[in-house]
């Protein structure tokens, strides 16, 4: 048996179909290290760990090697792998890794993914395409940097994830709005990029001992950083059935650049990327992790395998076989419009009527319900078919039928 520990700061619904697919493998003594207690957890899932450790802080190397070295000692053996899927983590999970000697990603490869700054870094100094950067420490850094590229600019933190406190700034006083309530400083800097006009993909990967094995590229519609900040936007995303033709060989020969340049070896990661309109591409930033907002589900249903069954394979046995895809995929993202808490919603039947043999997976908001805070919406549903263009129209449909209101 191999001693894993899986390291899951809050029980969230998202993070346990990942705990579900490690539990269940063969093999896997699994032990949970988390911020809450057992009961925070499904009993079916309680009752087939190995050991459950609380730590106050699953963000600090020093609590978390703590509770990893409890866990090791709970289950009766040295922990060979130690796993989350969480950004956030995973500079503390290679810090411990190295301290404890457990294989997997270390603290420089962890921080070239971490670190978006010295991601660009990286990227930019091996030839890999990528949008212009520059780090404010302070306010006069950043209007330095706005007034060279010029407006528009993107503003983030350097280790931000999820699109959080990421703006686009069009005049210098949207920069002067956005310095006042987040200003940068030597400990809190701030990353600024070229806006970049075009179309936003995702290159998700799978990667086993160095060779990339695996790749699965998805186009958004609008981008996430659109959807942020036009809250009456939906959106959605597409996998195709086929991306083999040379229309992505450069993003595929990017790509895998991009993977080796920032060290990454076994593991699933998520990149976002953009087709410029003069055609030329950039990547944005790399994640490694597996990608969240559904993405795993919708890889999954495409290629009719289990990619978070996939992901725990290949971080603990580094296991993979390259499946087929026999379908195209997608995601429609439901988002409220107006203010206060769901008060209606609509086309619900209609949708379902039009597009039932399409639908595979579906969550659906409920009256009453608040809205959510990120560009996920409150709810979303996922079709399926073998032509991808089945799938487009499925889901413009959806954005034209379903509306969810506030009130």
């Amino acid at each position: 048996m191999r001693n894993v520990v899986f390291v899951v700061p809050y029980a969230m619904e998202s993070t346990l179909r990942f705990v579900r697919a490690a539990a269940g493998l063969e093999g896997v003594r699994l032990a949970i290290v988390s911020q809450e207690a057992p009961t925070s957890l499904p009993a079916d899932l309680v009752e087939k760990l190995g050991a459950h450790v609380r730590c106050g802080n699953a963000l600090d190397a020093e609590q978390l090697e703590k509770a990893v070295r409890e866990a090791g000692k709970q289950m009766g053996g040295e922990v060979e792998a130690l796993i989350g899927i969480l950004e956030p983590l995973q500079e503390a999970l290679a810090r411990v890794r190295e301290r404890l000697s457990i294989r997997g990603m270390d603290c420089q490869e962890a921080e070239h993914f971490r670190d978006k700054n010295i991601m660009k870094d990286v990227l930019r100094a091996n030839d890999v395409p990528c949008a212009r950067h520059g780090l404010a420490r302070t306010k006069e850094e950043a209007r330095a940097f706005c007034k060279e590229s010029g407006f528009p600019v993107v503003a983030k933190p350097p280790a931000g994830a999820g699109a959080r406190n990421t703006m686009r700034l069009e005049t210098p006083q949207d920069l002067e709005g956005y310095l006042r309530s987040l200003p940068p400083s030597p400990a809190a800097p701030l990353l600024l990029e070229e806006f970049i006009r075009g179309v936003e993909h995702s290159f998700d990967s799978v990667s086993v001992a160095g060779q990339h094995v695996f790749h699965s590229i998805s186009r958004y519609s609008p981008t996430p950083l659109e959807v942020m900040q036009s809250p009456w936007i939906q959106w959605c995303v597409l996998i195709p059935r086929d991306t083999a033709g040379p229309e992505y060989d450069d993003i595929r020969a990017a790509g895998n650049k991009a993977l080796d340049c920032l060290g990454m070896v076994t593991g699933m990661t998520h990149m976002e990327w953009f087709r410029r309109e003069d055609g030329s591409l950039a990547i944005s930033e790399v994640a490694s992790r597996p990608p969240g907002a559904q993405f795993t589900s919708l890889i999954s249903f495409a290629h009719d395998k289990d990619f978070y069954k996939v992901w725990a394979e290949v971080s603990i046995f580094e296991k993979f076989e390259a499946p087929e895809r026999p379908y195209a995929c997608g995601a429609a993202y439901l988002r409220a419009q107006g203010d206060g808490l769901i008060s209606q919603i609509d086309g619900i039947e209609e949708a379902q009527r039009e597009l039932g043999d399409l639908v595979v997976d579906a969550k659906l908001p409920r009256v009453g319900q608040a809205p959510a805070s990120s560009y996920e919406g409150e709810g979303y549903v996922i079709l399926r078919h073998p032509e991808t263009s089945v799938v487009q129209a499925g889901l413009e449909q959806i954005l034209e039928t379903i509306r969810i209101r506030l009130a």
